[in-house]
């Protein structure tokens, strides 16, 4: 792994310990992400040279708390930073917050960041932005994906979000249980679209951001300890737990998509299907269903079967069809007309998406399926045509490089027919 890499990956795993940190010490969003990326840049500068920090968290921490000392001082007139030689030397001190953040700081400080985050004075979609941005780290172009909006429309979004929490004088504390229950919601939406973030590409150069997705069932486990009788965090972290189990599946050598019925499934990981299917039977014997419960519940049937000849399509569309009742969105039908299609054939698939198209003409997978329904019916012109525009839509590499193997098979049909 190149310097790069492995710094990268330090950091990102790092970011959501060490802001929530520095925000407890200065109580200011933007004066905390300030801090970190100061820290972030002298880490760039010395990690390659003196090697991995004994605790990547608590070096940043440091830097990043002399770093904003150093703008307030310097705002009030006082004493400059120490050299830069004194505070890259951080053995003793890294060691002390290292201590402190094993004995549980960590858990407090990153709960009261996703608690601000999604604080209810908020709107729900500044919510989620806000934590993305602040907690993961995630690009503003990145979120604006997420969410299938403009990248100056996310951009707005962020800067209205950090202005609010600066002027409503927001509590810089975890709130009480009530109030954590209240806001659970916000925050589950937004762990599950940092998961979504790193699993909906491959590792490596231009793929997946390392970490993202081990981060959000990290904190959705952390949620868990928090909240252990409740079930949709439950239901969460166990659909978390059964997508990640197919992670080495998912892709080829060349970074290519496999579907899943193309993967070797011995690839899954047994033990994290293990523990989301625990949790999942768990959530079920509460008898209070979710959405995040729905999911995990296919996720389930998919983990479940040997072959994929064994899946139980059936089961598949009657749960998509109660996700449907308490979730309703275009891309939970669109799901349930590609399990449609498994049942009664792709025609059956196909009377269910083409509704779709007003309001997920922008969405990859759906014209994604939709050329593979109408290839499947022999509508070759027509799947040409969907397919190109999936392309023209696709996120990353390894989407174009599926839809173009489609294309490529259409081709070679069609130079056989001729």
């Amino acid at each position: 792994m190149s310097d790069l890499a492995w710094i990268e990956a330090a950091l990102t795993g790092a970011r959501p310990q060490a802001m929530a940190a520095l925000l407890r010490y200065f109580r200011d969003l933007d004066l905390a992400e300030e801090a970190f990326q100061e820290a972030c840049l002298r880490a760039l500068s010395k990690w390659p040279q003196n090697g991995p920090p004994r605790d990547p968290a608590a070096w940043l921490i440091l830097v990043g708390r002399n770093a904003a000392l150093d703008r307030v001082r310097r705002r009030a007139r006082d004493a400059a930073l120490p050299p830069e030689d004194q505070i890259s030397d951080l053995e003793d001190a890294e060691a002390a917050v290292a201590e402190r953040l094993d004995g549980g700081h960590y858990r407090d400080d990153v709960l009261r960041l996703l608690f601000i985050c999604c604080h209810p004075d908020l709107p729900k979609t500044q919510q989620i932005a806000l934590a993305l941005r602040v907690v993961s780290g995630l690009s503003v172009v990145e979120i604006a994906r997420a969410f299938l909006v403009s990248e100056a429309a996310m951009e707005q979004r962020i800067t209205r979000a950090k202005r609010k929490v600066a002027g409503a004088n927001v509590p810089f504390e975890a709130p009480g249980a009530v109030e954590r229950a209240e806001r659970l919601g916000a925050v589950a939406a937004m762990i599950y679209l940092v998961f979504n973030e790193g699993y909906s590409a491959p590792d490596g150069p231009g793929g997946a951001r390392g970490g993202l997705c081990d981060e959000a069932i990290r904190l959705a486990r952390l949620l868990l300890r928090l909240f252990p009788a409740e079930p949709e965090i439950m239901g969460l972290a166990a659909l978390m737990l059964l997508q990640h189990a197919r992670m080495a599946a998912r892709f080829d050598e060349a970074g290519a998509v496999v579907l899943l019925e193309d993967q070797d499934r011995r690839l899954w990981s047994r033990d994290m299907i293990a523990e989301g299917l625990a949790l999942i039977d768990k959530a079920a014997r509460h008898s209070a269903p979710g959405p995040y419960q729905a999911q995990a519940a296919i996720a389930a049937l998919h983990a479940r079967a040997q072959r994929p000849e064994d899946t139980d399509w059936r089961q598949i569309d009657l749960i998509y069809g109660a996700l449907e009742r308490m979730a309703p969105s275009p891309v939970v039908t669109l799901n349930r007309a590609v399990a449609r299609a498994k049942v009664a054939g792709p025609a059956a698939g196909l009377v269910m998406i083409e509704p779709l198209e007003a309001s997920l003409a922008g969405y990859f997978h759906f014209h994604g399926a939709r050329g593979a329904l109408l290839l499947q019916l022999g509508r070759r012109k027509e799947a040409r045509e969907a397919f190109d525009r999936a392309i023209s839509l696709a996120n990353t590499p390894a989407e174009a490089a599926h839809i173009r193997a489609h294309l490529d098979r259409l081709m070679s049909e069609a130079q056989a027919a001729g």
